[in-house]
This record gives C-alpha cells, sequence and structure tokens, in this order.
C-alpha cells in the first residue's frame, strides 16, 4: 500500500483544446501504464464516442502512474465552458494543478476561469507552456501574459512563483529550459511534480472522512460516488454516516451550512484507479481518491464519516445553476417511428431522468402539456451533447429554441446571463464582427493585436446574443475567426435582441423533393434540402432571402408535353443545400419552430404544421398582445 507521503493528486486544467488529454497520453506511455507492444490510441482518456469525434473532453476521468515509488494521480478535467463545474469540484480532491497553456494563444477566457478557481483553493499550480514547437509558437510572449494572469487574479507571492515547463504533449517532451537539448519523455514533468506538488494533507490514525467531489453510475450496482479520503481509512463492509449538508439560508456568504439529512450506510464496493483501470479494493487509506459504491442515494458534496468521528459535516460544494433551457417534446411528425425509435413522454422522462443520476448540472421540470417537459443545462452546447447522445440511442423527439433562464434580484429588477467573449479574428474582418455582436448588445472592453494581421476582440454580451450567432460568424469571418466564450454572471436586462432576420421556406405538401421546383426555390432563398430527400407539410426545407415565411411546394414536378425536350432536366443546376447540423439547427430556427431528432436526419419544422391553424394561432397572438 502507497503511504500519503509518496502519492500526489493533480489535476490538468486548460482552457479547450490546448492540449490536456493529448499530454495525459505522453504520461502514460512515459509513465509506462501500457506494454511497450500495446496499440495506443490517441486521447486514449476520451473513452466517449462524442468526445473522440469533437476533440473535447465532456466528463472529467482519473488515472495513475507509478514513478519510481511514488503514486501520481491524475485528473483530465473538461476545457469548454459548459463544463466548467466539473473542474470546479475535482480540485477539491487535489493538491496542485498543471496548467497548460497554448505557447501560440496564450490564455485563454476558460484559463482565467480554472486558474482562478485553482488560486482561491490556495492551490500551487504547475505551468506548462504547451505546443511549444508549433508554427507561431510564442512560449516567451504565452509566459508573460500568464504571469500577468497571476498578478491579475490576486495570486500571493507563492503562488506567483511557480514552476514553468515547456514542451509538446503530442510529441510527448517536457523540459524546463527550451535552450537546451530537448529531452525525450516526461521524466523533468515527473520530477517537478515529485518535488512541488505537496504530498495530500491526510491523517493516517484519524477516523475515516471524505467528500463526494463526482459521481457515476451503474446499472448493477447504483450510483457510485468518488473523492478524496481526507483521514483515516475504511474497509468494504464497514458501515459509516452519509451527511448531506446545504448552505443556510440568507448566510450563505459566511459561510454557515446546515445538516439537512443523515443516514447509516455499507461500503459495499471500493475501488481505486492504477493506470486507466478502476482496481477493486478491500480497504482504502488517508490520500486515496477512491469510488465507492452502496448507499442508495449520493449527490454531490455528501460527507462520508467514521460513526465515532464527532461534527464531521464539511461544508457543500459548488454546483453550477443551469443557464439555458428548452423544451423536449414527444415528436408529433408524419414521419415519426420511421428512422428510429418515436419515444412515449414516459419514455422521454426515464432517460432524463437516467442522465440527472450524474450530470448535477441538468435540470427536468415538468410542463402542463403531456407531450413534453422543460430540460435545463449550463448552456446550449450541454444540452446538445445531451441531444446528440440520445439520438444515437435510437431515439426520436423533437426540440425547442434555446432560451436562456432569467432571475430577480433583491430588488425584483430583471437579471439575465452574461459572457465574457474572445474573438481572435483577422483585422479585415472586425467590423462586421464588431457590428453584429454590437447589434447584439455585446460592450467592447478592448482590443488588441496577437499576431501578423490578426485582433483579438475582448466583449461582454448576455448569453441570448450568442444564441444563433455562430454560423453567422463563421460566415462573416470567412470560417478564419475563433470565438470563445464563457459564463461570468448576471446582468440586468439588456432589452430586446432582435434575432433572426430572415423568414423560412415552408413546405405546403408531403412527398419528394423534385430538382424542377427546387431549382425554381432556390432563387427565392438559401436550401436545406436535396432532390429526393422526403418533406411533409410544414418542413422547413429553407431559409427565405426575406424576414416573412414562404409557403411553397418543393414536390412540385414539370407538366410534360410532347413539345419538351427528353433532354431538359439533364440542364438543371442547384446549388450545394446548406446542411444543417443538430448545434447549427438550434441555433437557427425561430420560437415558433422546432428540430426533429432521430438517428438519421436533422430537420426544422414548425411547432404547428398546419398552414391555416398556424394562421389562427398567429391572429390570437397578436389579439392578445
Amino acid at each position: 500500500m502507497t503511504t500519503a507521503e509518496k502519492i500526489r493528486n493533480v489535476a490538468i486544467i486548460a482552457h479547450i483544446d490546448h492540449g490536456k488529454t493529448t499530454l495525459i497520453d505522453a504520461i502514460l506511455r512515459s509513465g509506462k501504464v501500457f506494454r511497450e507492444n500495446a496499440a495506443m490510441e490517441e486521447r486514449v482518456m476520451d473513452s466517449n464516442v462524442l468526445e473522440r469525434e469533437r476533440g473535447i473532453t465532456i466528463k472529467a476521468k482519473h488515472c495513475s502512474v507509478a514513478w519510481k515509488d511514488y503514486r501520481i494521480n491524475i485528473v483530465d478535467t473538461p476545457g469548454h465552458a459548459d463544463f466548467s463545474g466539473e473542474v470546479e469540484r475535482v480540485l477539491s480532491m487535489v493538491d496542485s494543478v498543471l496548467l497548460l497553456v497554448d505557447a501560440a494563444e496564450g490564455p485563454m477566457p476558460q484559463t482565467r476561469y480554472v486558474l482562478m478557481r485553482a488560486l482561491r483553493l490556495g492551490l500551487k499550480p504547475i505551468v506548462i507552456i504547451n505546443k511549444a514547437d508549433r508554427k507561431g509558437a510564442d512560449p516567451d510572449r504565452a509566459l508573460d501574459q500568464t504571469f500577468d494572469l497571476f498578478l491579475e487574479l490576486g495570486a500571493s507571492d507563492v503562488q506567483a512563483d511557480f514552476p514553468v515547463l515547456y514542451g509538446s504533449g503530442l510529441e510527448g517532451w517536457m523540459a524546463r529550459d527550451l535552450d537546451g537539448p530537448r529531452p525525450e519523455g516526461m521524466e523533468e514533468l515527473f520530477e517537478t511534480i515529485v518535488d512541488y506538488v505537496p504530498a495530500p494533507n491526510a491523517i493516517d490514525g484519524a477516523p475515516f472522512l471524505m467528500q463526494v467531489s463526482t459521481l457515476a453510475w451503474s446499472d448493477y450496482l447504483g450510483r457510485i460516488g468518488c473523492g478524496r479520503v481526507l483521514q483515516g481509512q475504511l474497509r468494504k463492509g464497514e458501515t459509516f454516516r452519509r451527511i448531506r449538508t446545504a448552505w443556510a439560508p440568507e448566510s450563505r456568504s459566511d459561510g454557515d451550512f446546515i445538516v439537512v439529512e443523515e443516514s447509516q450506510e455499507q461500503a459495499v464496493r471500493l475501488w481505486v484507479t492504477e493506470g486507466m483501470e478502476r482496481r477493486d479494493v478491500d480497504n482504502v487509506t488517508a490520500g486515496d481518491i477512491i469510488w465507492l459504491s452502496g448507499p442508495q442515494e449520493i449527490t454531490i458534496g455528501d460527507t462520508f464519516a467514521a460513526a465515532e468521528l464527532e461534527n464531521p459535516a464539511l461544508p457543500p460544494l459548488e454546483i453550477e445553476e443551469p443557464t439555458v433551457s428548452m423544451f423536449f417534446l414527444v415528436n408529433s411528425g408524419p414521419f415519426a417511428g420511421q428512422e428510429g425509435r418515436a419515444v412515449t413522454i414516459r419514455q422521454l422522462r426515464e432517460r432524463l431522468d437516467k442522465e440527472l443520476r450524474t450530470d448535477v448540472a441538468l435540470r427536468m421540470e415538468e410542463l402542463d402539456r403531456a407531450d413534453g417537459v422543460k430540460v435545463s443545462g449550463r448552456g446550449d452546447f450541454h444540452l446538445a451533447i445531451l441531444i446528440e447522445e440520445m439520438r444515437r440511442e435510437g431515439m426520436e423527439f423533437c426540440v425547442s429554441r434555446p432560451e436562456v433562464i432569467t432571475r430577480r434580484d433583491g430588488a425584483g429588477h430583471l437579471q439575465e446571463p452574461l459572457e465574457q467573449v474572445l474573438v481572435d479574428v483577422p483585422v479585415d474582418f472586425q467590423g462586421p464582427v464588431i457590428e453584429k455582436l454590437s447589434r447584439r448588445k455585446a460592450e467592447l472592453v478592448s482590443m488588441e493585436p496577437t499576431g501578423i494581421n490578426i485582433v483579438r476582440l475582448h466583449f461582454e454580451i448576455p448569453s441570448r446574443g450568442l444564441i444563433g450567432y455562430r454560423n453567422e460568424f463563421l460566415t462573416d469571418t470567412r470560417g478564419l475567426g475563433i470565438l470563445n466564450s464563457r459564463f461570468i454572471g448576471y446582468t440586468p436586462w439588456k432589452g430586446d435582441i432582435s434575432s433572426r432576420t430572415r423568414g423560412s421556406l415552408v413546405s405546403m405538401d408531403r412527398g419528394e423533393c423534385t430538382s424542377y421546383q427546387l431549382e425554381n426555390l432556390q432563387v427565392r432563398g438559401t436550401l436545406f434540402v436535396r432532390p429526393l430527400d422526403r418533406v411533409y407539410e410544414g418542413m422547413i426545407i429553407g431559409e427565405h432571402c426575406r424576414p416573412n415565411d414562404l409557403p411553397c411546394n418543393p414536390t412540385k414536378q414539370k407538366a410534360m408535353t410532347n413539345h419538351r425536350s427528353a433532354t431538359k432536366d439533364s440542364t438543371v443546376v442547384l446549388n450545394v443545400p446548406r446542411t444543417l447540423t443538430l448545434e447549427a439547427a438550434l441555433e437557427w430556427i425561430d420560437e415558433d419552430e422546432l428540430v426533429e431528432v432521430t438517428p438519421q436526419s436533422t430537420r426544422v419544422r414548425k411547432t404547428i404544421l398546419d398552414a391555416e391553424l398556424r394562421r389562427k394561432s398567429a391572429r390570437k397572438l397578436s389579439q392578445a398582445s
């Protein structure tokens, strides 16, 4: 058994795509976690199919490496802002962090956020200037910006005196100095971790105590809690107290909390992480990061303590509040059940309940209707990942346009979520970006050059101002711009924001699209469909070039006569239609429209399919207003 003095617990934190998971690949190779002749995939920690496809980490992952007589436990954290709550909780389990900064991009919005959290907890980071060998890299500039960020965030003298390593996770090397010969492997990183990261502040002989930081689920064992053992030890089969706490009303700022639930539980199974795998153990001890099953109900922040420990309750951990919501509805379209499993409202609730077991940032509310529920999350990307997972399980359903969640302050004033946005864009395109974001109530905070002909724009904008903008941004910058955002708090309501300025091309009939009619319709806007695609009444087949909706019949066929040439159709030339991905469709739709999600297709449609009923509904709304 490894004693606490020989354990090092660290988390890797960074902005999205700065190389966290790729660095862990190099660490695992250098730590000989796999056999020399074993095949090892890239980004091995991204075990989820969606993580591998999108190149991002969605859930925090654990691994461990044995180096000399030390055990180094490493946690790979998400980089996307919608999953930042995972980072906050993981930091409660570790004693230091590896802060990765891209040598070309420097600190980005999420870098600021995760570093701020680490500094507030008193952790002393190790800074890694990653991708030091990439084209356009400027390690010295990236380090200077990182040091300025430390000072800006109020780092103490000890925290600001951080060790620095340079290297490339992709190439698998790390060095303390770029001027010397390039070393092979991660030996200098391991040495820095062992020398600089403190051993867990754990008390071996005291009664058992730990706090749950993350959750997992097993269909056979139920909820599984993960956390670090703060003191003592626990054996399989032993009983302990489970204590749930909450912030005392009106006293959260003072750090006061209350015990809301307490029960006697038993440790049914215990695991620790070795390499990439969880290993069953009979007992765990102070300093270990463990997984535990037994209690039927486990939530984030629960305290597990020995029965004899007096006043063991620990303060609750922060759980991020949702900022965006949308409706999940039963698919009522004519094609329901033809491309997947058309779920009932009961099946929809059951699937969302399953997700709620481990995703503490998700919320589900019942509606005053029998065909759907309201689901809230940290952002539209958070909810889009859930929708994508559900469709890959074979489910068919519909979702509405994302809407921000507002709240009232103490004086009763309406508030809405606020985002910090950093835009890296060629100088030639900065004008359209500033103009479009200004229309969406964005305020330009600063701008600075970051490279040859590249400028970085810093905005603060209401979250609803970004809904529907990202695709427009790519068009305005010809795909050369990079936009990053993160939630920073709430701001007073900014007033109405103009949404989509173009209407929809709405099908009036059901059938297969014809090239003859699509050729006529493409002059009216941008099409989403191709010849022979199936459509139905109320389905949206394209974007109109004008603000109003345009009813049309894409299934109309050419009237044939003996005066027409037999080869006339061969001269039809159609523009390439726009392919709507799930995220693009969620951004594009308007308030009276839905996205129909199936395992094979992503369609957009009107909420009310019948044209006459839509007109009556619009008339009622206009009279009511």
